[in-house]
Protein backbone atom coordinates (compact mmCIF):
# COMPACT_ATOMS: atom_id res chain seq x y z
CA UNK A 1 0.00 0.00 0.00
CA UNK A 2 1.29 3.45 -0.85
CA UNK A 3 2.12 5.85 2.01
CA UNK A 4 1.00 9.47 2.07
CA UNK A 5 3.88 11.92 1.79
CA UNK A 6 4.86 13.42 5.13
CA UNK A 7 4.89 16.82 3.56
CA UNK A 8 1.75 16.47 1.48
CA UNK A 9 0.03 19.44 3.09
CA UNK A 10 2.96 21.76 2.42
CA UNK A 11 3.27 20.56 -1.16
CA UNK A 12 -0.46 20.97 -1.73
CA UNK A 13 -0.37 24.57 -0.58
CA UNK A 14 2.54 25.30 -2.90
CA UNK A 15 0.87 23.56 -5.85
CA UNK A 16 -2.23 25.73 -5.50
CA UNK A 17 -0.08 28.68 -6.54
CA UNK A 18 0.71 27.09 -9.88
CA UNK A 19 -1.28 27.97 -13.02
CA UNK A 20 -3.40 25.20 -14.61
CA UNK A 21 -1.63 23.15 -17.28
CA UNK A 22 -4.60 21.74 -19.21
CA UNK A 23 -3.76 21.17 -22.87
CA UNK A 24 -6.46 19.76 -25.17
CA UNK A 25 -5.47 18.71 -28.68
CA UNK A 26 -6.40 15.86 -31.02
CA UNK A 27 -9.54 13.74 -30.73
CA UNK A 28 -9.48 10.11 -29.64
CA UNK A 29 -10.86 7.38 -31.92
CA UNK A 30 -14.17 6.07 -30.57
CA UNK A 31 -15.81 3.77 -33.11
CA UNK A 32 -15.07 0.43 -31.45
CA UNK A 33 -18.33 -0.30 -29.66
CA UNK A 34 -19.04 -0.36 -25.95
CA UNK A 35 -20.64 2.38 -23.87
CA UNK A 36 -17.91 4.94 -24.60
CA UNK A 37 -16.92 3.77 -28.09
CA UNK A 38 -13.53 2.51 -26.92
CA UNK A 39 -14.43 -1.20 -26.96
CA UNK A 40 -16.09 -3.60 -24.53
CA UNK A 41 -13.07 -4.69 -22.48
CA UNK A 42 -11.88 -2.53 -19.57
CA UNK A 43 -10.13 -2.62 -16.22
CA UNK A 44 -12.28 -2.38 -13.14
CA UNK A 45 -11.44 0.40 -10.65
CA UNK A 46 -7.91 -0.09 -9.34
CA UNK A 47 -4.60 1.50 -8.55
CA UNK A 48 -1.37 0.07 -10.00
CA UNK A 49 -3.03 -3.07 -11.34
CA UNK A 50 -3.16 -4.71 -14.78
CA UNK A 51 -5.20 -6.87 -17.10
CA UNK A 52 -4.68 -10.57 -17.51
CA UNK A 53 -2.44 -11.63 -20.38
CA UNK A 54 -4.29 -10.75 -23.60
CA UNK A 55 -3.85 -13.00 -26.64
CA UNK A 56 -3.23 -10.60 -29.55
CA UNK A 57 -3.23 -13.15 -32.37
CA UNK A 58 -6.78 -12.14 -33.33
CA UNK A 59 -5.26 -8.81 -34.39
CA UNK A 60 -1.74 -9.96 -35.29
CA UNK A 61 -1.71 -13.65 -36.24
CA UNK A 62 2.09 -13.67 -36.54
CA UNK A 63 2.58 -11.65 -33.36
CA UNK A 64 4.43 -8.35 -32.90
CA UNK A 65 8.17 -8.21 -33.39
CA UNK A 66 9.47 -5.76 -30.79
CA UNK A 67 13.26 -5.47 -30.60
CA UNK A 68 14.69 -9.00 -30.15
CA UNK A 69 11.46 -10.96 -29.54
CA UNK A 70 8.15 -11.69 -31.22
CA UNK A 71 5.19 -11.43 -28.84
CA UNK A 72 1.73 -13.01 -29.13
CA UNK A 73 0.31 -11.57 -25.93
CA UNK A 74 0.31 -8.28 -24.02
CA UNK A 75 -0.73 -6.83 -20.69
CA UNK A 76 -2.55 -3.50 -20.29
CA UNK A 77 -1.23 -1.71 -17.20
CA UNK A 78 -3.22 0.95 -15.40
CA UNK A 79 -0.20 3.24 -15.20
CA UNK A 80 -0.24 4.29 -18.84
CA UNK A 81 1.64 1.51 -20.66
CA UNK A 82 1.47 -1.98 -22.12
CA UNK A 83 4.04 -4.70 -21.56
CA UNK A 84 4.76 -8.06 -23.20
CA UNK A 85 6.34 -10.26 -20.54
CA UNK A 86 3.94 -9.75 -17.64
CA UNK A 87 2.25 -7.00 -15.63
CA UNK A 88 4.07 -3.93 -14.30
CA UNK A 89 2.70 -2.29 -11.16
CA UNK A 90 5.49 0.27 -10.71
CA UNK A 91 3.83 3.66 -10.40
CA UNK A 92 6.84 6.00 -10.38
CA UNK A 93 8.47 5.77 -13.84
CA UNK A 94 12.13 5.03 -14.41
CA UNK A 95 14.15 6.75 -17.08
CA UNK A 96 14.55 4.53 -20.14
CA UNK A 97 16.32 2.18 -20.62
CA UNK A 98 15.45 -0.19 -17.80
CA UNK A 99 15.99 -3.92 -17.52
CA UNK A 100 12.56 -5.06 -16.34
CA UNK A 101 10.80 -5.95 -19.61
CA UNK A 102 9.68 -4.62 -23.04
CA UNK A 103 7.26 -1.70 -22.75
CA UNK A 104 5.34 0.73 -24.98
CA UNK A 105 4.39 3.71 -22.85
CA UNK A 106 2.30 6.62 -24.10
CA UNK A 107 2.24 8.01 -20.52
CA UNK A 108 3.92 6.00 -17.76
CA UNK A 109 2.87 7.72 -14.53
CA UNK A 110 0.80 7.06 -11.39
CA UNK A 111 -2.67 6.64 -12.90
CA UNK A 112 -5.45 5.94 -10.41
CA UNK A 113 -8.85 4.87 -11.80
CA UNK A 114 -10.56 4.65 -8.43
CA UNK A 115 -12.93 7.28 -7.13
CA UNK A 116 -15.57 7.75 -4.45
CA UNK A 117 -16.44 4.55 -2.64
CA UNK A 118 -13.76 2.53 -4.45
CA UNK A 119 -10.87 4.67 -3.21
CA UNK A 120 -10.13 2.31 -0.35
CA UNK A 121 -9.31 -0.49 -2.80
CA UNK A 122 -5.62 -1.04 -3.52
CA UNK A 123 -6.37 -3.60 -6.25
CA UNK A 124 -9.48 -4.14 -8.31
CA UNK A 125 -10.47 -7.26 -6.43
CA UNK A 126 -9.61 -9.71 -9.18
CA UNK A 127 -6.42 -11.01 -7.66
CA UNK A 128 -4.56 -10.60 -10.94
CA UNK A 129 -6.17 -7.25 -11.68
CA UNK A 130 -9.06 -8.45 -13.81
CA UNK A 131 -12.24 -7.66 -11.91
CA UNK A 132 -15.43 -7.14 -13.87
CA UNK A 133 -15.50 -4.20 -16.26
CA UNK A 134 -17.91 -1.68 -14.74
CA UNK A 135 -18.31 0.39 -17.92
CA UNK A 136 -17.09 3.65 -16.40
CA UNK A 137 -18.30 6.87 -18.02
CA UNK A 138 -14.79 8.25 -17.53
CA UNK A 139 -11.63 7.49 -15.51
CA UNK A 140 -11.34 4.10 -17.18
CA UNK A 141 -8.89 2.02 -19.20
CA UNK A 142 -10.29 0.24 -22.28
CA UNK A 143 -8.92 -1.95 -25.05
CA UNK A 144 -10.18 -3.29 -28.36
CA UNK A 145 -8.74 -5.83 -30.82
CA UNK A 146 -9.67 -6.19 -34.48
CA UNK A 147 -7.91 -7.59 -37.53
CA UNK A 148 -4.63 -5.73 -37.95
CA UNK A 149 -5.16 -3.29 -35.08
CA UNK A 150 -5.14 -2.89 -31.29
CA UNK A 151 -6.48 0.21 -29.54
CA UNK A 152 -5.90 0.95 -25.84
CA UNK A 153 -7.55 4.04 -24.33
CA UNK A 154 -6.91 5.74 -21.00
CA UNK A 155 -10.15 7.74 -20.87
CA UNK A 156 -9.98 10.88 -18.75
CA UNK A 157 -7.93 9.16 -16.05
CA UNK A 158 -7.00 10.71 -12.72
CA UNK A 159 -3.88 10.40 -10.59
CA UNK A 160 -2.96 8.97 -7.19
CA UNK A 161 -4.51 9.22 -4.68
CA UNK A 162 -8.04 9.01 -6.11
CA UNK A 163 -7.80 12.53 -7.60
CA UNK A 164 -9.94 13.48 -10.58
CA UNK A 165 -9.58 17.27 -10.47
CA UNK A 166 -7.05 16.93 -13.30
CA UNK A 167 -7.29 14.40 -16.12
CA UNK A 168 -5.23 12.74 -18.83
CA UNK A 169 -7.04 11.53 -21.96
CA UNK A 170 -4.86 9.52 -24.35
CA UNK A 171 -4.78 6.53 -26.64
CA UNK A 172 -2.38 3.91 -28.02
CA UNK A 173 -2.87 2.37 -31.48
CA UNK A 174 -0.91 -0.58 -32.87
CA UNK A 175 -1.44 -1.20 -36.61
CA UNK A 176 -0.17 -4.07 -38.75
CA UNK A 177 2.45 -2.84 -41.23
CA UNK A 178 3.17 -6.13 -42.98
CA UNK A 179 0.26 -5.47 -45.39
CA UNK A 180 2.16 -2.40 -46.63
CA UNK A 181 5.19 -4.30 -47.83
CA UNK A 182 6.74 -4.85 -44.43
CA UNK A 183 7.81 -8.13 -42.90
CA UNK A 184 5.62 -10.30 -40.65
CA UNK A 185 5.61 -8.76 -37.18
CA UNK A 186 6.22 -5.18 -38.40
CA UNK A 187 3.79 -2.65 -36.99
CA UNK A 188 3.13 1.06 -36.58
CA UNK A 189 2.54 2.81 -33.27
CA UNK A 190 0.46 5.93 -32.73
CA UNK A 191 0.10 7.92 -29.51
CA UNK A 192 -2.89 10.30 -29.41
CA UNK A 193 -3.30 12.90 -26.66
CA UNK A 194 -6.58 14.76 -26.20
CA UNK A 195 -6.18 16.20 -22.70
CA UNK A 196 -2.92 16.66 -20.77
CA UNK A 197 -3.67 18.06 -17.33
CA UNK A 198 -1.25 16.39 -14.90
CA UNK A 199 2.21 14.81 -14.95
CA UNK A 200 2.79 13.06 -11.61
CA UNK A 201 1.03 11.47 -8.63
CA UNK A 202 1.16 12.20 -4.91
CA UNK A 203 3.50 9.30 -4.15
CA UNK A 204 5.91 10.30 -6.96
CA UNK A 205 6.66 13.62 -5.28
CA UNK A 206 3.80 15.65 -6.70
CA UNK A 207 0.81 17.47 -5.29
CA UNK A 208 -2.31 18.38 -7.20
CA UNK A 209 -0.98 16.37 -10.14
CA UNK A 210 2.05 18.64 -10.54
CA UNK A 211 5.56 18.95 -9.27
CA UNK A 212 5.43 21.69 -6.66
CA UNK A 213 8.19 24.16 -5.81
CA UNK A 214 10.52 23.06 -2.97
CA UNK A 215 9.03 23.64 0.50
CA UNK A 216 10.53 26.33 2.71
CA UNK A 217 13.25 25.32 5.20
CA UNK A 218 13.51 23.40 7.38
CA UNK A 219 11.24 21.02 5.45
CA UNK A 220 13.30 18.76 3.19
CA UNK A 221 12.72 18.87 -0.56
CA UNK A 222 10.82 15.96 -2.03
CA UNK A 223 12.02 14.43 -5.29
CA UNK A 224 9.32 14.75 -7.95
CA UNK A 225 9.24 12.34 -10.92
CA UNK A 226 7.04 13.29 -13.93
CA UNK A 227 5.83 10.87 -16.59
CA UNK A 228 7.91 8.91 -19.10
CA UNK A 229 6.76 8.41 -22.72
CA UNK A 230 8.30 6.23 -25.39
CA UNK A 231 9.56 2.68 -25.96
CA UNK A 232 11.88 0.38 -24.03
CA UNK A 233 13.29 -2.96 -25.17
CA UNK A 234 13.78 -4.05 -21.56
CA UNK A 235 17.43 -4.89 -22.21
CA UNK A 236 19.01 -1.77 -20.63
CA UNK A 237 20.28 -0.81 -24.07
CA UNK A 238 17.64 -0.09 -26.71
CA UNK A 239 15.00 2.58 -26.19
CA UNK A 240 13.30 5.69 -27.57
CA UNK A 241 12.24 8.46 -25.19
CA UNK A 242 9.99 11.30 -26.34
CA UNK A 243 11.42 14.73 -25.69
CA UNK A 244 10.86 16.24 -22.23
CA UNK A 245 9.97 12.89 -20.70
CA UNK A 246 10.44 12.94 -16.91
CA UNK A 247 10.37 16.73 -16.87
CA UNK A 248 7.55 19.06 -15.88
CA UNK A 249 7.14 19.95 -19.57
CA UNK A 250 6.19 16.40 -20.60
CA UNK A 251 2.39 16.88 -20.61
CA UNK A 252 2.49 20.10 -22.62
CA UNK A 253 4.95 18.48 -25.04
CA UNK A 254 2.76 15.43 -25.66
CA UNK A 255 -0.41 17.47 -26.29
CA UNK A 256 1.04 20.48 -28.08
CA UNK A 257 3.82 19.00 -30.15
CA UNK A 258 4.19 16.13 -32.62
CA UNK A 259 6.69 14.30 -34.80
CA UNK A 260 4.21 14.32 -37.72
CA UNK A 261 3.07 17.97 -37.63
CA UNK A 262 -0.27 17.08 -35.97
CA UNK A 263 -0.32 18.48 -32.42
CA UNK A 264 -1.07 15.71 -29.96
CA UNK A 265 -0.25 12.90 -32.42
CA UNK A 266 3.02 10.94 -32.37
CA UNK A 267 3.68 8.13 -34.86
CA UNK A 268 6.47 5.58 -34.99
CA UNK A 269 7.40 2.65 -37.19
CA UNK A 270 8.59 -0.67 -35.79
CA UNK A 271 10.52 -2.46 -38.52
CA UNK A 272 12.38 -5.72 -38.03
CA UNK A 273 11.92 -5.17 -34.31
CA UNK A 274 13.54 -1.73 -34.12
CA UNK A 275 11.86 1.62 -33.48
CA UNK A 276 12.79 4.01 -36.24
CA UNK A 277 14.01 7.32 -34.87
CA UNK A 278 11.06 9.70 -34.54
CA UNK A 279 13.06 12.63 -35.91
CA UNK A 280 15.18 10.85 -38.53
CA UNK A 281 15.90 12.95 -41.59
CA UNK A 282 15.30 16.30 -39.91
CA UNK A 283 17.68 19.23 -40.14
CA UNK A 284 20.18 19.48 -37.27
CA UNK A 285 23.37 21.31 -36.32
CA UNK A 286 26.54 19.24 -36.35
CA UNK A 287 28.45 21.73 -34.24
CA UNK A 288 30.99 22.24 -37.03
CA UNK A 289 31.74 25.64 -38.55
CA UNK A 290 30.20 27.19 -41.64
CA UNK A 291 28.39 25.08 -44.21
CA UNK A 292 29.57 21.93 -42.41
CA UNK A 293 27.21 22.80 -39.57
CA UNK A 294 24.30 21.63 -41.70
CA UNK A 295 23.27 18.07 -40.84
CA UNK A 296 20.47 15.51 -40.92
CA UNK A 297 19.43 13.29 -38.05
CA UNK A 298 19.87 9.55 -38.56
CA UNK A 299 19.27 6.41 -36.50
CA UNK A 300 22.38 4.99 -34.89
CA UNK A 301 22.78 2.72 -31.90
CA UNK A 302 20.43 3.62 -29.04
CA UNK A 303 19.18 6.84 -30.56
CA UNK A 304 20.07 9.27 -33.29
CA UNK A 305 23.04 11.28 -34.47
CA UNK A 306 23.48 14.42 -36.55
CA UNK A 307 25.31 13.53 -39.76
CA UNK A 308 27.14 16.12 -41.85
CA UNK A 309 25.60 16.73 -45.28
CA UNK A 310 28.02 19.44 -46.49
CA UNK A 311 31.69 18.57 -46.72
CA UNK A 312 34.33 21.35 -46.89
CA UNK A 313 35.00 22.64 -50.39
CA UNK A 314 36.71 25.56 -52.09
CA UNK A 315 35.56 28.95 -50.86
CA UNK A 316 33.11 30.80 -53.13
CA UNK A 317 32.04 34.43 -52.97
CA UNK A 318 28.53 33.81 -51.62
CA UNK A 319 28.50 34.89 -47.97
CA UNK A 320 28.90 31.27 -46.79
CA UNK A 321 31.88 29.69 -45.05
CA UNK A 322 32.23 26.96 -47.68
CA UNK A 323 35.58 25.56 -46.51
CA UNK A 324 34.30 25.39 -42.92
CA UNK A 325 37.31 27.17 -41.40
CA UNK A 326 35.26 29.74 -39.50
CA UNK A 327 35.84 32.63 -41.91
CA UNK A 328 33.33 33.63 -44.58
CA UNK A 329 34.55 34.16 -48.18
CA UNK A 330 38.26 34.09 -47.33
CA UNK A 331 40.29 32.99 -50.38
CA UNK A 332 37.12 33.25 -52.52
CA UNK A 333 37.98 33.58 -56.21
CA UNK A 334 36.36 36.25 -58.38
CA UNK A 335 36.84 37.12 -62.09
CA UNK A 336 39.72 39.37 -63.08
CA UNK A 337 39.13 43.01 -62.23
CA UNK A 338 36.74 42.20 -59.36
CA UNK A 339 37.02 41.22 -55.74
CA UNK A 340 34.73 39.55 -53.18
CA UNK A 341 32.85 42.01 -51.03
CA UNK A 342 30.03 41.02 -48.66
CA UNK A 343 29.14 37.89 -50.61
CA UNK A 344 29.31 39.32 -54.15
CA UNK A 345 32.05 39.82 -56.72
CA UNK A 346 32.20 43.56 -57.38
CA UNK A 347 34.26 45.61 -59.82
CA UNK A 348 36.32 48.70 -59.08
CA UNK A 349 34.89 52.03 -60.21
CA UNK A 350 35.23 55.77 -60.26
CA UNK A 351 32.23 58.08 -59.93
CA UNK A 352 29.58 57.17 -62.52
CA UNK A 353 31.45 54.11 -63.78
CA UNK A 354 28.81 51.49 -62.78
CA UNK A 355 25.82 49.99 -64.58
CA UNK A 356 22.30 51.18 -63.87
CA UNK A 357 21.13 49.85 -60.52
CA UNK A 358 24.62 50.04 -59.03
CA UNK A 359 26.34 52.82 -57.10
CA UNK A 360 30.03 53.60 -56.85
CA UNK A 361 30.83 53.35 -53.13
CA UNK A 362 34.38 53.77 -51.90
CA UNK A 363 35.72 52.80 -55.31
CA UNK A 364 33.54 49.73 -55.88
CA UNK A 365 30.23 49.05 -57.69
CA UNK A 366 27.59 48.13 -55.08
CA UNK A 367 23.98 47.26 -55.87
CA UNK A 368 21.72 50.15 -54.91
CA UNK A 369 19.98 49.51 -51.62
CA UNK A 370 22.97 47.50 -50.41
CA UNK A 371 25.39 50.38 -49.88
CA UNK A 372 25.14 50.35 -46.09
CA UNK A 373 23.31 47.08 -45.38
CA UNK A 374 25.36 44.59 -43.35
CA UNK A 375 24.08 41.00 -43.52
CA UNK A 376 24.74 38.22 -41.00
CA UNK A 377 27.09 35.35 -41.75
CA UNK A 378 25.62 33.01 -44.36
CA UNK A 379 23.71 35.79 -46.12
CA UNK A 380 24.44 38.61 -48.55
CA UNK A 381 22.60 41.67 -49.84
CA UNK A 382 20.53 41.42 -53.03
CA UNK A 383 17.76 43.78 -54.06
CA UNK A 384 18.23 45.84 -50.92
CA UNK A 385 17.69 42.98 -48.47
CA UNK A 386 19.64 40.15 -46.91
CA UNK A 387 19.17 36.80 -48.62
CA UNK A 388 20.65 33.40 -47.94
CA UNK A 389 22.55 31.02 -50.13
CA UNK A 390 19.42 29.02 -51.05
CA UNK A 391 16.91 31.79 -51.77
CA UNK A 392 15.67 31.39 -55.34
CA UNK A 393 17.54 28.12 -55.84
CA UNK A 394 15.64 25.34 -57.62
CA UNK A 395 17.62 22.15 -57.16
CA UNK A 396 17.61 19.21 -59.60
CA UNK A 397 15.11 16.39 -59.10
CA UNK A 398 15.55 14.56 -55.81
CA UNK A 399 17.69 17.25 -54.19
CA UNK A 400 17.12 20.07 -51.70
CA UNK A 401 19.20 23.16 -50.91
CA UNK A 402 20.99 23.69 -47.61
CA UNK A 403 23.71 26.30 -46.96
CA UNK A 404 24.14 26.97 -50.66
CA UNK A 405 24.46 23.32 -51.64
CA UNK A 406 22.05 21.09 -53.53
CA UNK A 407 22.20 17.56 -52.11
CA UNK A 408 20.21 14.33 -52.13
CA UNK A 409 18.96 13.62 -48.57
CA UNK A 410 18.20 10.02 -49.54
CA UNK A 411 21.74 9.22 -50.70
CA UNK A 412 22.92 6.18 -48.76
CA UNK A 413 19.49 5.50 -47.22
CA UNK A 414 18.25 1.92 -47.60
CA UNK A 415 14.55 1.37 -46.95
CA UNK A 416 12.71 -1.83 -46.14
CA UNK A 417 10.55 -3.58 -48.70
CA UNK A 418 7.40 -1.56 -49.42
CA UNK A 419 8.97 1.71 -48.33
CA UNK A 420 10.47 4.64 -50.22
CA UNK A 421 12.80 7.40 -49.09
CA UNK A 422 11.46 10.94 -48.87
CA UNK A 423 13.65 13.75 -47.50
CA UNK A 424 15.97 11.19 -45.94
CA UNK A 425 13.19 9.27 -44.15
CA UNK A 426 11.77 5.87 -45.09
CA UNK A 427 7.98 6.03 -45.45
CA UNK A 428 5.36 3.61 -46.72
CA UNK A 429 4.94 3.54 -50.48
CA UNK A 430 1.88 5.41 -51.71
CA UNK A 431 -1.33 3.64 -52.65
CA UNK A 432 -2.91 1.37 -50.11
CA UNK A 433 -0.79 2.56 -47.20
CA UNK A 434 -0.26 6.26 -47.91
CA UNK A 435 -2.05 8.90 -49.96
CA UNK A 436 -0.36 11.66 -51.94
CA UNK A 437 -0.82 15.37 -51.29
CA UNK A 438 -2.76 17.67 -53.60
CA UNK A 439 -1.32 18.02 -57.09
CA UNK A 440 0.47 14.69 -56.90
CA UNK A 441 -0.48 11.18 -57.99
CA UNK A 442 0.73 7.75 -56.93
CA UNK A 443 3.10 5.96 -59.30
CA UNK A 444 2.11 2.39 -58.51
CA UNK A 445 5.27 1.00 -60.09
CA UNK A 446 7.55 2.27 -57.34
CA UNK A 447 5.22 3.68 -54.66
CA UNK A 448 6.34 7.30 -55.10
CA UNK A 449 4.20 10.41 -55.31
CA UNK A 450 4.77 12.16 -58.64
CA UNK A 451 3.33 15.10 -60.57
CA UNK A 452 -0.11 14.58 -62.05
CA UNK A 453 0.30 13.00 -65.49
CA UNK A 454 3.67 11.43 -64.66
CA UNK A 455 2.39 8.18 -63.16
CA UNK A 456 3.57 5.35 -65.40
CA UNK A 457 5.86 7.64 -67.45
CA UNK A 458 9.42 6.30 -67.70
CA UNK A 459 12.06 8.77 -68.88
CA UNK A 460 15.51 7.82 -70.12
CA UNK A 461 18.26 9.16 -67.85
CA UNK A 462 19.11 11.92 -67.30
CA UNK A 463 15.65 13.16 -68.30
CA UNK A 464 12.82 13.57 -65.78
CA UNK A 465 9.04 13.75 -66.06
CA UNK A 466 7.25 17.05 -65.60
CA UNK A 467 3.57 17.59 -66.41
CA UNK A 468 3.45 14.23 -68.18
CA UNK A 469 6.39 14.90 -70.50
CA UNK A 470 10.06 13.90 -70.39
CA UNK A 471 12.29 16.97 -70.18
CA UNK A 472 15.95 17.65 -69.60
CA UNK A 473 17.17 17.09 -66.05
CA UNK A 474 18.38 20.69 -65.91
CA UNK A 475 15.26 22.33 -67.32
CA UNK A 476 14.03 24.87 -64.80
CA UNK A 477 16.95 24.25 -62.44
CA UNK A 478 18.50 27.32 -60.77
CA UNK A 479 21.72 26.24 -59.09
CA UNK A 480 23.33 28.02 -56.12
CA UNK A 481 25.71 30.89 -56.80
CA UNK A 482 28.82 29.90 -58.72
CA UNK A 483 27.36 26.61 -59.97
CA UNK A 484 25.72 25.41 -63.16
CA UNK A 485 23.52 22.42 -63.89
CA UNK A 486 24.95 19.51 -65.86
CA UNK A 487 23.15 16.17 -66.30
CA UNK A 488 20.89 16.89 -63.34
CA UNK A 489 23.69 17.95 -60.98
CA UNK A 490 24.78 21.39 -59.80
CA UNK A 491 28.53 21.61 -60.26
CA UNK A 492 31.10 24.39 -60.00
CA UNK A 493 30.66 26.77 -62.94
CA UNK A 494 33.32 28.22 -65.18
CA UNK A 495 34.12 31.89 -64.67
CA UNK A 496 32.14 34.26 -66.91
CA UNK A 497 33.73 34.83 -70.29
CA UNK A 498 35.26 38.26 -71.06
CA UNK A 499 32.12 39.38 -72.91
CA UNK A 500 29.99 38.75 -69.86
CA UNK A 501 28.47 35.43 -70.98
CA UNK A 502 28.28 32.26 -68.97
CA UNK A 503 29.16 28.70 -69.76
CA UNK A 504 26.01 26.60 -70.38
CA UNK A 505 25.56 23.19 -68.81
CA UNK A 506 25.99 20.15 -71.00
CA UNK A 507 22.24 19.73 -71.36
CA UNK A 508 21.31 23.37 -71.50
CA UNK A 509 21.27 24.35 -67.83
CA UNK A 510 22.80 27.76 -67.35
CA UNK A 511 25.37 28.84 -64.82
CA UNK A 512 24.38 31.24 -62.12
CA UNK A 513 26.87 34.05 -61.97
CA UNK A 514 28.35 35.45 -58.79
CA UNK A 515 25.06 37.02 -57.78
CA UNK A 516 22.79 34.08 -58.48
CA UNK A 517 20.12 32.72 -56.37
CA UNK A 518 20.56 32.20 -52.63
CA UNK A 519 18.55 30.95 -48.45
CA UNK A 520 19.95 31.06 -45.15
CA UNK A 521 21.78 28.26 -43.44
CA UNK A 522 18.41 27.19 -42.14
CA UNK A 523 17.69 25.78 -45.58
CA UNK A 524 14.87 27.92 -46.91
CA UNK A 525 13.85 27.77 -50.54
CA UNK A 526 14.49 24.92 -52.91
CA UNK A 527 12.21 22.38 -54.50
CA UNK A 528 11.50 19.13 -52.68
CA UNK A 529 11.18 16.20 -55.08
CA UNK A 530 11.31 12.41 -54.88
CA UNK A 531 14.56 10.63 -55.61
CA UNK A 532 13.33 9.22 -58.91
CA UNK A 533 10.43 9.54 -61.29
CA UNK A 534 8.53 12.80 -61.67
CA UNK A 535 9.04 15.86 -59.56
CA UNK A 536 7.17 16.34 -56.27
CA UNK A 537 7.22 20.09 -55.77
CA UNK A 538 7.06 22.14 -52.60
CA UNK A 539 7.05 25.89 -52.16
CA UNK A 540 10.15 27.52 -53.56
CA UNK A 541 10.81 31.25 -53.49
CA UNK A 542 10.65 32.49 -57.06
CA UNK A 543 10.57 36.28 -56.72
CA UNK A 544 14.08 36.43 -55.35
CA UNK A 545 15.31 34.02 -58.01
CA UNK A 546 13.97 36.24 -60.81
CA UNK A 547 15.60 39.29 -59.31
CA UNK A 548 18.84 37.40 -58.75
CA UNK A 549 18.90 36.34 -62.40
CA UNK A 550 18.69 39.97 -63.49
CA UNK A 551 21.41 40.94 -61.04
CA UNK A 552 23.61 38.14 -62.36
CA UNK A 553 23.19 39.39 -65.93
CA UNK A 554 24.04 42.95 -64.93
CA UNK A 555 27.04 41.84 -62.90
CA UNK A 556 28.35 39.68 -65.74
CA UNK A 557 28.09 42.58 -68.13
CA UNK A 558 29.92 44.83 -65.69
CA UNK A 559 32.97 42.56 -65.83
CA UNK A 560 33.62 43.59 -69.42
CA UNK A 561 34.17 47.22 -68.50
CA UNK A 562 37.70 48.55 -68.31
CA UNK A 563 37.52 50.16 -64.92
CA UNK A 564 40.81 52.01 -65.27
CA UNK A 565 39.61 53.93 -68.33
CA UNK A 566 37.28 56.82 -67.62
CA UNK A 567 34.48 57.48 -70.06
CA UNK A 568 33.67 60.90 -71.38
CA UNK A 569 30.76 62.85 -69.99
CA UNK A 570 28.92 62.21 -73.25
CA UNK A 571 29.42 58.45 -72.84
CA UNK A 572 28.14 58.54 -69.30
CA UNK A 573 25.09 60.56 -70.36
CA UNK A 574 24.30 58.10 -73.15
CA UNK A 575 24.71 55.06 -70.85
CA UNK A 576 27.45 52.47 -70.28
CA UNK A 577 29.27 51.11 -73.31
CA UNK A 578 31.09 47.81 -73.66
CA UNK A 579 34.75 47.91 -74.72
Amino acid sequence: MKLRSLFGAALCAAAMLLAPVAHAQTTLLSTFGGPQGFGTQCLSPNDDSSSRSIDIRAAFPMGLRFFTSTHTSMVVNTNGNITFSGPVSRYTPSAFPVASQPMIAPFWADVDIRSGSTCTMETDGGGDGTGACRNPSDNGVWWHLESGRIIVTWHRVGYYKCHTDRRMNFQLLLTDASVCGGEPGDFDVEFRYNLCDWHTGDQSGGSGGLCAPPPPPPLPATRCVPAQAGFDAGDSRNFVSIMNSMTEAVSATLCRRSNVNEPGVWRFQIRRGAVLCPDAGRACNTGMMGACGEGRTACEGNGQVCRVINQPRAEACDGVDNDCNGTVDDSATCPAGTRCLRGSCVSACVEGDCFAGYACVRGECIERGCETLECPSGQRCAGGRCVGACDGVVCPVGQICRAGRCFDPCAGVTCAMGQVCELGVCVAGCGRCRSCSDGLACNQADGRCVEQGCQGVNCAAPQVCRSGACVGACDGVVCPAGESCSNGQCIAASMPTPDGGTSPGSDGGGSNGPDAGSSGLDGGGGVLRPTSGCACRAGATTAVGARSGLVALLAAGALALTSTRRRSRAERRSGPSRR
